[in-house]
Formats: C-alpha cells, structure tokens, sequence
C-alpha cells in the first residue's frame, strides 16, 4: 500500500502546514497580538486533538475516554486565554 494513501500521512502533512503557519505566519507583525496568541492557541488544540485522535490511535475508543481527550485542549486553551486576556 502507498504511503500517500495512508490517513496518517495526511495528518503528519497537515501538522506540518499548521506548524509552519504558526512559527512564520502568525509570529510576524502582520496580526495584533491578540489575534496571534488567539490563532496560535487555536491551531495548537487542532493540533493536539488530530495527534490523540490518529498517532495514539484513540479514533476508535470508547466515547467517554475520546470525549475526555477531545476536551482537554480545549479547555487547558480556554484557560491559558482566559488569564491571558484578564491580565492584559
């Protein structure tokens, strides 16, 4: 089987793209800080939420457990954001 063919190639690529919009795209001074911060959060649990999904293979588990694993960037995004922004 082709490797192109795999869906984890797919999400390997695509976090590839992600990363380099975050490291070049959102840290020049082209975006307000706020919105950089905001994108760079987003894109990180995008992130992390296709790496808990596709390379530990918890696509397939039981719905509680990807539940819970779905809400944790989530959430630990929503509060690093939520200080971030009370602090500003």
């Amino acid at each position: 089987m082709s490797v192109l063919r795999e869906r984890v190639t797919w999400v390997w690529l695509g976090l590839v793209v992600l990363t380099c919009v975050t490291t070049w795209g959102l840290s020049k001074d082209l975006f307000s800080p706020a919105i950089a911060v905001v994108g760079t959060f987003l894109i990180a649990a995008v992130k992390v939420r296709y790496v808990v999904l596709d390379f530990m293979e918890l696509r397939n588990a039981p719905i509680p457990v990807r539940v819970a694993f779905e809400a944790w960037p989530v959430v630990v995004s929503a509060i690093i954001l939520g200080f971030w922004f009370a602090t500003s």
